[in-house]
């Protein structure tokens, strides 16, 4: 039987060497169970949702270089899709929808025939 604190450890012993970003993934890496892992509610653990979502935000960052520094047109325009303004992703697209009203009071005239 495992106890709560071996779980956590070696759960964030494999997010950390493997870069793992999914809950998931851990059972890959470690001898416990899903069922385990969930029954100690080690899912609620602040510090491996920590470890996770620290993973997610470094990826993301070392995307976010490599596009910036490739040549490759389809990464940049991908970029400045994540980083640009309304209007500069709307550019990009060549799509702008706008929806104009009137603010008119508009008369509805119903005429019932019996």
């Amino acid at each position: 039987m495992y106890k709560t604190k071996d779980i956590i450890e070696k759960s964030i012993e494999v997010i950390k060497e493997q870069n793992l970003i999914f809950i998931g993934d851990i059972f890959a890496y470690t001898m416990f169970s899903k069922d385990a892992f969930y029954d100690h509610k080690c899912h609620e653990n602040e510090e491996i949702k920590k470890e996770l979502q620290n993973n997610r935000v470094l990826m993301k960052q070392n995307m976010r270089k490599k596009w910036y520094k490739s040549d490759n047109a389809a990464l940049q325009i991908s970029l400045m899709k994540l980083i640009g303004d309304e209007s500069e992703v709307q550019r990009l697209n060549n799509s702008k929808h706008e929806i104009k009203h009137d603010n008119k009071d508009n008369n509805i005239n119903v005429k019932i025939i019996k």
